[in-house]
């Protein structure tokens, strides 16, 4: 009883961190992850788990910015988010299919990509965009791809879209706020149907981690509007950094 009350509590702290951090800046599975690992779940059934369990707090900021919603580098939202749920759909099918072992040697890669993109993505999308010329069709392949990815893994993918989505689109990072999340929630949602089916969702630490979240979520948006961009970030980078570092000596040490 001890160690599920315990199990339970680490569970909803880390929620919390998740949800504060997806409410700021993105990235909530780099405390999840890491956390339902420790509890003892196989890495696959940990990521379809933290998926699951940060979902409500994606569906209920989209719910928030649908007044906000507007055609993306003249695409459709609506098509882009059909799109993005039909990746997310792949997604989840990948990770089904995916080997638990393969999947612990694959995760530091996808975290040190992410770390990566947190890094340089801003700075490289500025870059670009001045040199080149990016139509609808660009756009809607990188979604698909975000859609499959976010689907299949998930971390740091709010980070990656808004690097993509201020090369391809060329708006701002405010604005881009809405169609970002709703594509995240779109990608979560296909991907937790697929886990729920192949019942790849461990409920134990799902129910706290989902409490956690929705807290966690509502806390960050309160804290976000006061603390500075820079300080985000700088956490987010560091927790990222910390747990690529983490993932890759436990995949490969």
């Amino acid at each position: 009883m001890a160690d599920f009350v315990a199990g339970a509590v680490i569970a909803a702290v880390a929620g919390v961190i998740g949800g504060a951090m997806n409410a700021l800046a993105g990235g909530g599975t780099f405390a999840t992850l890491p956390a339902l690992i420790a509890l003892g779940l196989p890495a696959n059934i940990a990521n379809a788990t933290s998926n699951f369990a940060l979902l409500p707090g994606a569906c209920s900021s989209a719910f928030v910015y649908r007044d906000e919603l507007r055609p993306l580098g003249g695409v459709k939202v609506g098509w882009l988010a059909f799109i993005t749920f039909l990746g997310g759909l792949v997604g989840g099918i990948l990770l089904v299919v995916t080997p638990t072992r393969a999947f612990d040697l694959i995760i530091p890669w996808l975290l040190l990509f992410a770390l990566v993109v947190m890094l340089f993505g801003q700075r490289a999308s500025l870059w670009l965009r001045s040199r080149v010329s990016i139509g609808a069709r660009t756009l809607i392949g990188a979604q698909v791809l975000l859609g499959i990815y976010g689907g299949y893994f998930g971390g740091g993918v709010g980070l990656i879209t808004t690097a993509l989505y201020g090369l391809l689109a060329g708006i701002s990072v405010r604005e881009m706020f809405a169609p970002r999340t709703l594509m995240l929630a779109m990608a979560n949602l296909a991907a937790a149907l697929i886990f729920l089916w192949f019942a790849m969702i461990d409920w134990r630490a799902f129910l706290p981690m989902m409490v956690g979240a929705v807290v966690g979520g509502w806390l960050g948006a309160h804290v976000g509007k006061k603390l500075p961009a820079r300080a985000v970030r700088l956490w987010t980078l560091c927790v990222t950094a910390a747990t690529t570092t983490v993932f890759f000596a436990r995949a490969y040490g």
